[in-house]
């Protein structure tokens, strides 16, 4: 489902990713893009096109990864808007690749951003993941 995403993330916290719930997976693709988009602004900085470059490629990776794992026959309108969402963003990095720009990276660092707080905002009981039972000795409160 994620599966492209998770394996470029995957480059950062193979052990991490592999424990993680589904809901989790989504934060580290998140950060994941996150810190690509970070570095490649460096990478312009310091004028390196090729670091640049796959900085850049790998958050396109990621992204693509987050939207291949949309659910657009259950999720309806918010499946379909976060697929543009996703499709802008990607268009805004391939735009900083072109010319060498951190202009567009930075509106893609507050999108993200934004889609991140929201994703990270779901009521553990909204996840979908059913939780560990308690073992001996813990208590719910």
């Amino acid at each position: 489902m994620y599966g492209k995403g998770i394996n470029q993330y995957q480059q950062v916290g193979k052990a991490s990713a592999e424990y993680a719930d589904p809901h989790q997976l989504v934060q580290m693709l998140f950060e994941g893009a996150l810190s690509r988009v970070a570095q490649a602004k460096g990478f312009i900085a310091h004028n390196d096109v090729e670091q640049r470059f796959t900085a850049i490629d790998k958050a396109y990776r990621i992204i693509d990864g987050l939207r291949l794992g949309l659910d657009k026959q259950s999720g309806g309108e918010l499946a379909g808007n976060l697929d543009d969402l996703y499709e802008y963003i990607q268009d805004r990095l391939s735009e900083a690749n072109a010319r060498n720009a951190a202009q567009p990276l930075d509106e893609v660092i507050s999108l993200l951003r934004e889609i991140k707080s929201g994703w990270d905002e779901i009521p553990v009981e909204a996840r979908g993941v059913k939780s560990a039972p308690l073992s001996a000795g813990q208590s719910s409160a």
